[in-house]
């Protein structure tokens, strides 16, 4: 009998151990309904794209080095009668601040881009607010507007740098489609990548100095324009109030009218 007792009591005590091995698994790789809900609404996402069904996307530039191709672009946009967003990092505005009122007077949109362009992940909170306080300053100096528009240098973030810039008053901006044209591959493989990309409520993001940006951009605005959409700055393709931010996606869409 004391040997019958063992094993019961053997089993039973690997039958516990099967049972918190089954919910540990449950807790931390489980994909239900519990788990995701929980994981989607703790994480926090810039908004990378606007869900409508509008034709009209907005064209954005980084600037964070050089400045040899941006009149180039600035005569292209005006010919075009566009108006577009501009990130600018604090030490670009340091070295071009004739180039900064040039862009403001053209009727562009300028957002933040951070002073030292960092990988904001590894900062602190203060720290952050820092960065974003200083070029946001910078700005306000030369165009007496004060940027409410943020984007991520590396497009890096975490739910601490998001914190931080809400704090700051900013709306955190990414992109659904990405020119490359940092990678310098040429004048074809943009006007491809981004034309075939194309979408309503799409945010495109561009740098004010890669070397074909200028070249292509000709060819991407007609070809937008031919299929009906509209090309505005960031602000005006953004909703106001009354919409969310979808945390598998990014985008922001509007909530339903309530009666």
């Amino acid at each position: 009998m004391k040997i019958l007792y063992l094993k019961k009591k053997k089993i039973g005590i690997l039958f516990l151990m099967a049972l918190l091995i089954f919910g540990t698994y449950l807790l931390f790789f489980s994909k239900g309904p519990f788990t995701s809900v929980a994981v989607k609404e703790s994480r926090l996402v810039p908004i990378y794209y606007v869900d409508t069904a509008e034709k009209k996307v907005a064209f954005s530039f980084d600037a964070s080095w050089g400045v040899t191709y941006t009149p180039t672009l600035l005569e292209i946009l005006r010919e075009n009668n566009i108006k577009t967003t501009f990130f600018l990092t604090g030490f670009w505005v340091e070295k071009y601040p004739d180039m900064v009122k040039e862009i403001f007077d053209e009727g562009h949109e300028i957002g933040n881009h951070t002073y030292s362009h960092p990988h904001l992940n590894s900062l602190s909170e203060d720290e952050i607010i820092n960065e974003l306080n200083k070029v946001g300053n910078m700005i306000y100096e030369i165009t007496e507007i004060q940027p409410t528009l943020f984007r991520p240098p590396f497009g890096e973030y975490s739910n601490k740098v998001i914190a931080a810039i809400d704090k700051c008053g900013y709306q955190t901006i990414q992109w659904s489609i990405d020119s490359l044209d940092w990678k310098e591959l040429g004048k074809e493989p943009m006007v491809k990548r981004v034309t075939e990309a194309l979408h309503p409520g799409a945010i495109v993001l561009f740098h004010n100095n890669g070397k074909y940006t200028a070249e292509a951009l000709p060819e991407i605005i007609a070809y937008t324009k031919e299929q009906g959409f509209t090309i505005v700055p960031i602000s005006e393709l953004l909703y106001k109030d009354n919409f969310y931010i979808d945390s598998s996606s990014g985008a922001q869409i509007q909530n339903p009218t309530k009666e």
